[in-house]
């Protein structure tokens, strides 16, 4: 795991030496173990590399390093889990170089001289965002994973290329400006994050995941046929879209028992691959599904006690520690658990806007860098449970947004829009104590956390048309954003372009279809990226490994979303590890009470970055509908908490960066 940057096109009127430094500088965390540069004066090309060394410790392992034969020379962040595969099939082909250490680095490099790259992408099992540069075509090569798991920005100033793997890295080029894209802060408040390819900023974007992008000199300067003003033309070397219209085609046939069992010899190699490590590895261990999986199989592989690593707050709602000791006890762990207080927590929140580098909203940012803060502390690497959720049908939408939607889908809009007046006729408060008085009576499945804002949201997407724009309205936060962001117009994405979804009939497929090309790579696994690399941490997922996906894709749905709750052969093959009754119980997420907080320890933070005044000034929000969300959740009468920290983060992250340009004037 380590930080990359670089460009093409010297910088006019400094050191290009001086600068590229500086950008690495700029994101030592990703990489605080050793520094490399490279230049190419010549060609105007500069490659800079931070290492967070973790396999092959020794020199051998450096950055920029160039190929045996002379030709590319590679930055690159992330880790190949087959490298060894790779490099014996090189052997065995006789297309090896003479190895100067063991690094995966030296594999890819091997692998690109033999089959080129695309080919020898598609042969790669990992994580990865890399930069290559071609001597001989002279050309720079951007390439990154699969699903999306490390992040690569790109991005155009006066007639210069550059590219790193955070935003702070390119604010150090000579004459960066600032200029913060309208269009994206409507995506901020609609999606909690900023969809890629955009960024936050104009003209610097994301690459696609699975994707390779090509850039000459000549396109660096803008050169006719070059539109900077646009993301990069790619090629895909993987798709996901092409994966899942292949499984609907070739379903798993076998039985129940036949499913775990597959899935379990998955998942153990897919594990297997990702302890490799010659420094400290553990494990993050919440309690439930995903995580307890991983760490059973992790257990399951080991000699000795796994690490694992969990917090856990004194607000009971919240707080999944003791089940994740539960489990940890039961599978032998050498478990760390820390009680995080309130103020420990609030405490992050300063730091939130430097740490994600673009505005980002999702409040389990705060647990997730405590917990990966607390790892650190003990290993170097962490294996997570993420992609649960997307792969094996665990969030709640999949089986209420599916249930909802085939009792409703079929009325006209006039009798959904009087169902949703209905459910708006009693408060929040008023529905969250009913649900309490019937708490008895209810079947588990219905026992959800905010009850009442749930039945409120309902009522905002009842009207929808599709049940397209009903998942979308389930994932969306400020549902009309172009009304509330000042002259904004809300760009397309992957939700609101149905050329490019894969043809999937059933509609729980299609949410999770979705979810995995947009949800996934640009809030969960930024999320994860950014908290752990901010205290250099490396993660690790094995769900995301593409076998384990395309076997998933292969299920029927039956096997994930059953009786009402979700993961249904994830849970068949735990109880294999770990006793059914350690494990079933509601879903809780991982977060931290902000809606609590927005109105108690919180409340003059957040009334300072509200203040109507200030909203008006800055102009780039409406103040009316924010102020209108901030009075009701001070008075309780609806918990914006969502809506509300999206306008925070914005604000703080302004408030930190001193932006002010802007695309357009409202």
């Amino acid at each position: 795991m380590c930080g990359i940057t670089g460009f093409l096109g010297f910088p006019a009127a400094a050191s290009a030496e001086h600068v590229l430094r500086a950008m690495a500088k700029a994101i030592a965390h990703r990489g605080p173990d050793d520094e490399g540069v490279w230049l190419d004066p010549e060609n105007e090309i500069a490659l800079g590399h931070r290492r967070l060394s973790i396999l092959d410790l020794s020199p051998q392992g450096h950055q920029p390093m160039t190929s045996v034969d002379g030709r590319h020379v590679i930055v690159y962040n992330g880790e190949i889990y087959n490298f060894g595969d790779v490099r014996a099939e090189l052997e065995a082909a006789g297309t090896a170089p003479s190895w100067r250490g063991h690094s995966d680095t030296e594999v890819i490099l091997a692998a690109v001289s033999a089959w080129g790259v695309d080919q020898a992408l598609r042969k790669f099992t990992g994580m990865f965002a890399i930069a290559l540069w071609d001597r001989q075509e002279q050309v720079l090569l951007l390439a990154r994973d699969r699903l999306g798991e490390k992040p690569l920005y790109y991005g155009w100033c006066e007639g210069r290329f550059f590219f790193a793997s955070e935003l702070k890295a390119l604010r150090r080029w000579p004459g960066w400006q600032a200029k913060i894209d309208r269009d994206a802060v409507a995506l901020l408040m609609r999606h909690n994050y900023v969809p890629g390819p955009q960024s936050i900023y104009e003209r610097v974007y994301k690459l696609t995941p699975g994707t390779v992008a090509r850039v000459t000199l000549r396109d660096a300067r803008s050169g006719p046929g070059f539109d900077p003003s646009a993301p990069l033309p790619t090629t895909a070397y993987w798709s996901f879209r092409e994966v899942v219209e292949s499984a609907s085609r070739n379903r798993f046939t076998g039985s129940e028992a036949d499913a775990a069992s597959e899935l379990d010899s998955l998942l153990r190699a897919s594990i297997g691959r990702q302890m490799v490590a010659d420094v400290p590895l553990g494990a993050f261990l919440s309690g439930g599904i995903d995580s307890s999986v991983v760490v059973a199989l992790m257990q399951a592989q080991s000699s000795r006690p796994v690490r694992t690593f969990t917090i856990g707050f004194e607000e009971e709602s919240y707080n999944e520690a003791r089940h994740a000791k539960a489990v940890a006890q039961h599978l032998g762990t050498d478990h760390t658990e820390l009680y995080v207080t309130p103020g420990q927590a609030m405490a992050v929140i300063p730091r939130l806007p430097a740490l994600y580098d673009e505005p980002f909203c999702d409040s389990s940012q705060i647990p997730t860098f405590l917990v990966a803060q607390v790892a650190r502390e003990h290993v170097t690497v962490s294996l997570s449970g993420d992609a649960g959720d997307e792969l094996f049908g665990g969030y709640n939408r999949y089986f209420w947004g599916r249930n909802i939607w085939r009792r409703v889908g079929w009325m006209p809009r006039t009798l959904r829009k009087a169902a949703a007046r209905a459910l708006t006729g009693l408060s929040p408060a008023r529905w969250e104590s009913l649900f309490k008085k019937l708490g008895p009576l209810l079947p588990g499945a219905v026992l959800q956390r905010n009850p009442g804002d749930k039945l409120h949201k309902l009522a905002e997407i009842l009207g929808a048309d599709t049940s397209e724009d009903f998942y979308r309205g389930l994932v969306s936060h400020w549902k009309n954003p172009e009304a509330l962001v000042l002259g904004s117009r809300e760009p397309r994405t992957v939700l609101s372009a149905p050329e490019t979804w894969a043809g999937l009939t059933d509609f729980t497929e299609r949410m999770m279809y979705l979810d995995t090309l947009s949800y996934l790579p640009d809030d969960i696994l930024v999320k994860v990226d950014r908290a752990a690399m901010g205290v250099s941490l490396e993660t690790r997922a094995p769900m995301l490994d593409h076998a384990v996906l395309e076997f998933a894709w292969r299920l029927p749905l039956a096997m994930k979303v059953r009786g009402g709750e979700g993961k249904w052969l994830l849970r068949q093959l735990l109880y294999r590890y770990v006793p059914r009754a350690l494990i079933e119980r509601p879903k809780m997420g991982f977060g931290v009470p902000i809606d609590t907080w927005l109105r108690g320890p919180m409340r003059d933070w957040a009334e300072a970055l509200l203040d109507e005044g200030r909203l008006r000034r800055e102009g780039w929000f409406d103040p009316r509908p924010i102020r209108q969300a901030w009075a009701e959740h001070l008075s309780g009468r609806r918990n914006w908490q969502y809506h509300l920290w999206d306008v925070l983060m914005f604000q703080a992250w302004h408030e930190q960066q001193g932006c002010t340009g802007t695309t357009r004037s409202p």
